[in-house]
């Protein structure tokens, strides 16, 4: 619990919140409780959240109209299949089973539509809830895995509370674990694997405490590293969802080696730099190999039918000379994926929701997924002036740009106090988000962000704790009542957004009270 709030000084009383911390410190069993209740009753409330209403609507919305179909073809054949022309209305009223057996076209990795035809297949292909229901069980999973990642990074229950429970009620977050888009899986596994480099960290930084190496020309070379192959094979299935997965993995690596190479220059060796490059060339066998095992893997659907789409596009003309070796089925996957890749770095198309990477601090241009309007009577309508029913994929906008800033006042903090913690956190961020300036003529959207939201949730957590601590002339009181105050507000906001996110009909005035900038229309 220290990590949070540190022991109250001797000139100042202590708070109810730090008589509370020292009681629960001095009561093991209620330490143990909470140790288990905390992140139990986060998950449970964010599972709650995300599973209301969720078969409403009864349509495929946004881009469910390519990735529930695709994923439910994929399920059956092993391979997304063609659909005749105006599926849509005909798969919604429960015929599912007339895709044309003929290979689709999809830019995608296979793992999301696997999750995806999962749930399909559990609940029901026929049923908007069965479309949704894999996209609510990793949205839910991801909160817990924040609670894990803001555990390990300080030890406190508090603050690992605060950051999945501000996880919890994110709009983007329950939005995006709501509609059977991709987005949710991916930061799944792209938390999942910054966490394992948190706990890959953790154990490094026991190792070197046990070390006695000042003055050595070499350090150890460590070769087992489990965490750090749990979080290739992570990262790995992070790139089998989205392509974005691979800037994952290349953020991990470096993180890896300057955190090595550090740690050997605070030990005291010699040659650090060359030893750390040593250990780099250890850390790439442990990391890398792992994740395109784990992509490859994603393919086999594709690999062990024949159906898919490019299967035999190199059949009758394989790779001669030094790629010659290669079995022809991963010829092809590769043909494949140059297709794909010039798909996504040629991928221009206006939208009147794209909105470039630049925005997405300021919030300028969220995505609307679905919008519906009843006249009083219509459809069992009985709000005065009509229901309105609307997903908007939009963040609480309160959180949001409180984790903009907090997140540019941890890069300050990194650079004064060189916490590696904050580093950790920096370059998820970083990972999520510098990629995407390098295509400001790509059509992108602003939804992409949930994937940065785990790691602007923990910059908050981290600038929430300085406050609670009493910064400059502040009181610890005064710094905690701020500190409740404002996650007060994030709550009553997301109370207030909540029916936009999750089409709960409301009066046509109340959905315009949410338009604060004319860009969110």
């Amino acid at each position: 619990m220290s990590a949070v709030l540190p022991p109250a000084t001797t000139a100042e009383p202590a708070t109810r919140l730090d008589r509370w911390r020292e009681a629960l410190r001095e009561s093991p069993g209620g330490l143990r409780v909470w140790r288990w209740l905390a992140p139990a009753l986060i998950t449970v409330f964010a599972f709650v959240v995300r599973v209301v209403n969720l078969g409403d609507p009864h349509q495929l919305i946004f881009d469910e109209t390519y990735y529930v179909k695709d994923s439910w073809s994929q399920w059956v054949l092993g391979f997304p299949s063609t659909w005749p022309e105006g599926a849509d209305a005909r798969f919604a009223a429960g015929d599912t089973g007339f895709f044309t057996g003929v290979g689709s076209y999809v830019v995608h990795p296979p793992l999301g539509r696997v999750f995806i035809g999962a749930g399909m297949a559990l609940f029901g292909a026929d049923t908007a809830t069965g479309w949704r229901i894999a996209a609510v069980v990793f949205g839910t999973a991801t909160v817990l895995a924040v609670y894990l990642f803001a555990r390990t990074l300080t030890g406190s229950i508090v603050f690992a509370s605060v950051a999945s429970g501000l996880m919890a009620i994110d709009g983007l977050g329950i939005v995006l674990s709501r509609v059977a888009l991709l987005d949710v899986f991916l930061t799944f596994f792209i938390v999942l694997a910054l966490w394992f480099v948190a706990l890959d960290r953790r154990r490094a930084l026991d190792r070197w405490a046990s070390r006695e190496v000042a003055g050595a020309t070499w350090g150890p070379v460590f070769w087992n590293r489990p965490w750090l192959v749990a979080a290739g094979a992570a990262a790995g299935a992070a790139t089998a969802v989205k392509w974005s997965g691979l800037y994952v993995i290349a953020a991990i690596g470096v993180y890896v080696v300057v955190s090595d190479a550090l740690a050997r220059r605070r030990a005291g060796v010699t040659q650090w730099p060359m030893d750390a490059v040593r250990q780099g060339l250890v850390s790439f066998v442990l990391l890398v190999p792992i994740s395109a095992v784990v992509y490859v893997t994603s393919w086999s659907g594709w690999l062990f039918t024949d159906g898919g789409y490019s299967r035999h596009a190199l059949d009758t003309m394989p790779a001669e000379g030094f790629w010659a070796w290669v079995p022809l089925p991963l010829q092809n996957l590769w043909a494949y994926h140059e297709a794909m890749y010039a798909f996504h770095v040629g991928l221009a198309t206006p939208h009147s929701y794209a909105s470039p990477a630049w925005q997405w601090p300021l919030l300028v241009r969220p995505t609307s997924m679905y919008w519906h309007q009843d006249t009083v009577g219509q459809n069992g309508c009985q709000l005065p002036g009509g229901c309105t029913e609307a997903i908007s994929s939009i963040d609480n906008p309160l959180l949001w740009w409180a984790g903009i800033a907090a997140s540019v006042y941890l890069l300050v903090r990194f650079v004064l106090v060189r916490d590696g913690r904050y580093a950790l956190v920096l370059t998820g961020l970083a990972a999520t988000y510098v990629p995407w300036l390098l295509y400001p003529e790509r059509t992108i959207f602003q939804f992409y962000t949930v994937a940065m939201v785990p790691f602007l949730v923990l910059a908050l957590a981290f600038a929430l704790r300085d406050i609670a601590r009493g910064p400059g002339s502040m009181t610890r009181a005064s710094g905690q009542a701020w500190v409740v105050v404002f996650l007060a507000l994030c709550v009553l906001l997301s109370a207030f957004w909540y029916p936009v996110w999750t089409a709960l009909p409301v009066p046509y005035e109340f959905w315009r009270l949410h338009n604060w900038l004319p860009s969110w229309i």
